[in-house]
C-alpha cells in the first residue's frame, strides 16, 4: 500500500511528555549527563576535567542544591513508552528580564526529533509568563549544539571562559534569545 507525503510526516512525529523533575529525579538526570556528557565531550575535555565537571555539577547534593538553594527548575522529557530521553534546567530571573538555560541534554540516540526545541519552547513560556524578555545560555565553543542554538534563535554574543577551581576552565560562547 502507498503512503501519502502526509501520513509518513506523521509517521516521524516523536511523541513525547515534559514533566518538572524534582531530586527524587537526581538518578534520571545523572543517568542522561553521564551519557550525553560521554558522546559530546570526550573529544573536547580531558577525562580528569569531565570527572571534575561531572562530580561538581551532577552530584545529587549538587542537584539538591540546584533545586532548592538556587531556583533552578528541572525539567524531563520522557518518551510515549515512559522513557526519560532528555532534560534541562533554567532560571527565571537570573538578571535583569532574562531567564538563564543552565543545562540542555538529550540522549544522542533521540537527536534530530524534536526534543530539544520542545524543551527550549517549554523554557521561552515560562520566561514569558514571568515577565523575562531574554534567554540567556552558555555552550562550550567546541560544542556541535552550538549550531542547534543559532537555529533555534539564539544569537553569540562572544567567548566567556569561566574559571571553575582546579586549574579548568569552561572555554563557552555565550548564547542569547529575544523573546
Amino acid at each position: 500500500m502507498k503512503t501519502s507525503g502526509k501520513q509518513r510526516v506523521l509517521q516521524k512525529i516523536y511523541y513525547m511528555q515534559i514533566r518538572k523533575a524534582t531530586v527524587s529525579d537526581y538518578q534520571i538526570i545523572y543517568d542522561i549527563a553521564i551519557i550525553t556528557w560521554n558522546a559530546t565531550y570526550s573529544n573536547i575535555l580531558s577525562a580528569a576535567q569531565m570527572k571534575y565537571m561531572i562530580d561538581m555539577m551532577y552530584s545529587r547534593q549538587a542537584i539538591a542544591d540546584q533545586i532548592s538553594e538556587k531556583g533552578h527548575h528541572f525539567i524531563i522529557a520522557e518518551d510515549n513508552t515512559g522513557l526519560a530521553v532528555a532534560f534541562a534546567s533554567y532560571e527565571i530571573d537570573y538578571s535583569n528580564e532574562t531567564t538563564k538555560v543552565h543545562k540542555l541534554y538529550v540522549l544522542p540516540a533521540t537527536h534530530g526529533k524534536g526534543i530539544g526545541r520542545s524543551l527550549i519552547s517549554l523554557i521561552e513560556k515560562a520566561a514569558i509568563d514571568a515577565g523575562n524578555k531574554k534567554l540567556l545560555l552558555n555552550v562550550n565553543r567546541y560544542n556541535p549544539a552550538v549550531n542547534f542554538y543559532l537555529k533555534t534563535g539564539f544569537t553569540n554574543m562572544g567567548v566567556e571562559d569561566v574559571d571553575i577551581g582546579a586549574g579548568y576552565l569552561m572555554e563557552d560562547y555565550k548564547m542569547l534569545k529575544q523573546l
